[in-house]
């Protein structure tokens, strides 16, 4: 078992930085980015009243990401389990709410499976991602249903200046092969970005003495882009990736696809408005010992209108989305329909900042839901900054909760949403080379969907019948120069059941995170560590999986202008850890489904250029 104490690893988060806290932050700060998932509008991270993490696009070429959820271990709030490595069923924590607790956008587009609930953040293929946005806090009052814990937002990759176009080839440990390759161009005010990528790997095995477990992975990303003279802009982007990955007891043939298109105008001087229409796909057949079909079609359109008064900004807007399911099962209902309305307020008083939100959902399947949200930031002096803030937020009963029937189940249509109560207290400095975040926050749920069954029938549906509490404390701080880039995070969650008195199953109680990398003229070397405490898997607290710590090493050279070289070892100590249980087909009894060991990859890239 893994153990480490919290405020020790917090105060590592300084040690590399300390002689950089006395440096101006008048210079511009590279750490404090833009982000716009956190309101709906840009600002900088150090403006922004909750908790923000980015990751840009170098940090995604520093880290070379095997897989997207890469990106996301160890960051702050954030637990995942999976079933394995390479492509393999994957479910996020943020801030302790359960797995269909967090709402994944695509440029805008939501992600997820209208059955399941969840996102498909095992199919997102890195490679055509250009930046990250990690929001966490309740966001229910901005888009709706599942911001429990927050909003993972990927934005897929732009033109960038003088870049025309990349080619790139892969190989590492597990017979694993992957090719990518793109063009880009820009005239005038009209951009495009053309991607597509193909990656198999033969993967390994899931569980002792079990086989080796494939992935295999196409993806193509279209963007078009055209500005308008006065401001504003139309844009179409398309995202597909399908494949196929292996299980223990089948495989699975999957596609997920998000395409959106925007219009955005300047109305007059004061008023910004702009429409996005958008649909998104998860599409999924399994075969083998329990073959299913199930298939998502979500549709949207949504409208925003940024009116402008001085430091003072309202956000008044709309938004109607259609769900469609289909399956091998059968479901009582196949499609249901949510109209919102939502407003949201920035005030600025000099060193003090409020916030406000609100939003009314309505929905077909389960009635309204109303959430608010309320922050205030202050501003001690150009670097230091306190935030606080409240909101509500609650999830959406999914189609497999309310609608679906199959032998010994049957799904409750009278189900209400789940509903939470988070208060954060947070503290920032921001200066010129580094920055450190403390964020303290509670989360109250009340009405968890549970399955309940019959213990002589063994007939089960699911009902609102427990509730949780959520406490934890987020440190995180990073450092960068023309030749040090180091970061660090450190979390502590305490979830508890308040109906049993147990942890909450798949949550580590803590985690931290270490990235350090040094970057000289043409090349560099990085390293980072990654280590999660102990976990229940089950609700009743019975099975209990160990903690862990991996270490994965990377290097990359720019050799000749245009060409550049990357290779990597993940978990150097070939540390086979579990996060998650499975179930025997036959004989029933649990297994451990068994992270990766030490695995490598190398890569020859060339880059084009005007």
């Amino acid at each position: 078992m893994l153990k480490f104490p919290v405020f020790v690893a917090g105060a590592s988060l300084l040690a590399p930085s300390l002689n950089a806290f006395a440096q101006s932050s008048s210079d511009t700060d590279a750490l404090d980015p833009i982000v716009v998932t956190a309101t709906l509008g840009p600002e900088t991270v150090g403006e922004s009243l909750s908790s923000v993490t980015v990751i840009d696009q170098s940090d995604i070429e520093r880290q070379q990401p095997t897989e997207f959820r890469d990106l996301l271990r160890g960051q702050p709030g954030v637990n995942l389990a999976s079933e394995g490595g390479f492509g393999k069923t994957t479910s996020l924590f943020l801030r302790g709410a359960g797995s269909s607790g967090t709402v994944l956008l695509v440029d805008g587009i939501r992600l997820r499976s209208g059955t399941a609930g969840i996102p498909p953040w095992q199919f997102l293929p890195a490679d055509l991602m250009g930046r990250v946005e990690l929001v966490r806090g309740a966001k229910s009052s901005l888009y709706g249903a599942d911001a429990v814990g927050g909003v993972v937002q990927a934005f897929t990759r732009e033109p960038e200046a003088e870049r025309q176009g990349w080619v790139e080839i892969s190989g590492g440990s597990h017979d694993t092969r992957a090719t990518s390759a793109g063009v880009a161009g820009k005239a005038g005010r009209t951009s495009f970005l053309a991607g597509g990528l193909y990656s198999d790997t033969d993967g390994t095995n899931l569980r002792t003495g079990g086989d080796d477990k494939g992935f295999r992975n196409a993806g193509g990303l279209a963007r078009l882009k055209h500005d308008f003279d006065q401001g504003g802009g139309v844009g179409l982007t398309v995202l597909q990736s399908e494949g196929n990955t292996e299980f223990e007891g089948g495989d699975t043939d999957y596609m997920i696809r998000a395409a959106g298109l925007y219009v955005e105008a300047l109305a007059s001087d004061y008023w910004r408005t702009r429409i996005q229409f958008s649909e998104a796909r998860d599409e999924q057949e399994t075969f083998g010992s329990y073959p299913s079909t199930y298939e998502t079609l979500s549709r949207s359109a949504r409208w925003d209108n940024t009116l402008t008064a001085g430091v003072h900004e309202l956000v008044l807007g709309s938004e109607v989305m259609v769900d469609e399911v289909e399956g091998s099962d059968d479901f009582a209902e196949t499609s249901r329909t949510n109209a919102a309305v939502y407003g949201q307020g920035r005030l600025n008083f000099g060193p003090n900042e409020v916030m406000l939100s609100l939003r009314l959902d309505d929905n077909e399947a389960y009635g309204k839901e109303e959430t608010g949200g309320i922050a205030f930031g202050h501003q001690f002096d150009r670097e230091h900054r306190v935030r606080v803030s409240y909101a509500t937020s609650f999830r959406a009963p999914t189609f497999n909760d309310l609608y679906l029937t199959t032998p010994y189940y049957t799904g409750n249509p009278d189900l209400d949403a789940e509903q939470g109560q988070m208060v954060e207290l947070g503290f920032s400095g921001r200066y010129s080379a580094w920055f450190w975040d403390v964020a303290v926050y509670q989360n109250d749920i009340d009405d968890l969907i549970t399955y309940v069954s019959d213990p002589v029938t063994w007939n089960g549906t699911m009902e609102n019948v427990e509730t949780a509490r959520i406490r934890g404390i987020e440190l995180s701080s990073g450092y960068e120069t023309d030749h040090w880039n180091l970061g660090a995070a450190v979390t502590y969650a305490d979830t508890e059941n308040r109906d049993t008195g147990t942890r909450l199953p798949r949550r580590a109680t803590k985690n931290l995170r270490l990235d350090a990398d040094r970057l000289f003229d043409q090349w560099s070397v990085g390293a980072s560590f990654i280590a999660e405490s102990d976990r229940y898997n089950d609700p009743d607290n019975t099975q209990l999986l160990p903690g862990y710590g991996t270490v994965d090493l990377r290097a990359a050279w720019n050799f000749i202008p245009g060409w550049s070289a990357t290779f990597k070892v993940d978990n150097v100590l070939d540390r086979r850890y579990t996060t998650s249980l499975g179930s025997d087909s036959v004989t029933f009894e649990p297994f451990e489904y068994l992270a990766a060991g030490r695995t490598y990859m190398a890569s020859l890239r060339y880059d084009f250029s005007r």
